[in-house]
């Protein structure tokens, strides 16, 4: 049996994320959030004996690893005083931009 997500749990979400959820978008994340949580339980009866843990796909034998990824190369940053020449507001240190979160 799956746990399911209650309309409690989709309204917490939803003010943590300060999201404004309608009651038809709250009804509509709620049917996702199971049928996510349906989808994972489904995938948690698999049987992975002798499949080994993976962090990330680029482990994977033949999938290139390391050797598909660029050389890190360090190179010279842009120059601070002809950036913040094109910024629209700028202490010449850092850009400066309005508010935007409200709580």
């Amino acid at each position: 049996m799956t746990a399911k997500v209650n309309p409690d749990d989709v309204h917490r979400v939803a003010e943590l994320a300060h999201l404004e959820l309608t009651p038809q978008e709250a009804q509509g994340m709620l049917h996702d959030l199971n049928a996510i949580l349906d989808h994972v339980a489904q995938l948690s009866e698999l049987d992975t004996t002798g499949v080994t843990p993976l962090a990330q796909m680029s482990e994977l034998e033949g999938a290139g690893g390391a050797a598909s990824l660029r050389p890190d190369v360090v190179l010279p940053s842009l120059d601070r005083a002809a950036v913040m020449s094109a910024a629209p507001e700028t202490d010449r240190v850092f850009f400066k931009v309005p508010k935007v979160i409200e709580r």
